[in-house]
Parts: structure tokens; sequence; C-alpha cells
């Protein structure tokens, strides 16, 4: 799990490099590959962190998911906004 937290922090700098680069060169397409990159290695934190909370043996799932979110208020509210932004695109895909 180690790596995969690794990767989404990299991923989370690399789109901040990008985004800055975007910003400085005035290259708006460079400047949402960032954000992009940004959120997909926070979400990528995010799984990470919810695997470990449900991986821990001998509590309920629901349990472990309320321990989750009063323990990690941002990343639990950075998967609800993550959810909420995927089933957005995927309605408005449907027209």
């Amino acid at each position: 799990m180690k790596e995969d937290n690794l990767a989404g922090e990299g991923r989370d700098i690399v789109g901040q490099v990008k985004e800055m680069a975007g910003n400085v060169t005035g290259d708006r397409s460079l400047q949402h590959e960032g954000l992009a990159d940004q959120l997909s290695g926070k979400v990528q934190k995010v799984v990470v962190a919810a695997k470990d909370v449900i991986a821990a043996d001998g509590v309920p799932l629901l349990d472990k998911a309320r321990r989750f979110t009063r323990e990690r208020p941002l990343a639990s509210a950075a998967l609800a906004g993550v959810i909420g932004l995927a089933l957005l695109n995927t309605l408005r895909g449907k027209r």
C-alpha cells in the first residue's frame, strides 16, 4: 500500500508542477491536465487510506466506514466529491 500512496503523492506533485507551468505559459490545456493529475493523485491517496481502514480485522465494515469518516474528514469529503463528479460527468455524457 505504501507504493500506491507514494504514487498518488507523486501524481499530485506532478500535477501541481504542470498547473504552475500552464499558469506561467498561459497554456490552459496544461493547467487542466495538471489539475486532473492532482485530482487523480488525491483520489489514489484516499483509496489507499480507505483500504487501510477496511483491512483492519475484527471490526464490521459499517463501523470502519464511520471511523474512517471521523478520523479522516477531508479524505471522506474528497472521496464524496470525486464520486459526485464522476456521477455528474456520467449523467452529462448520456444526453
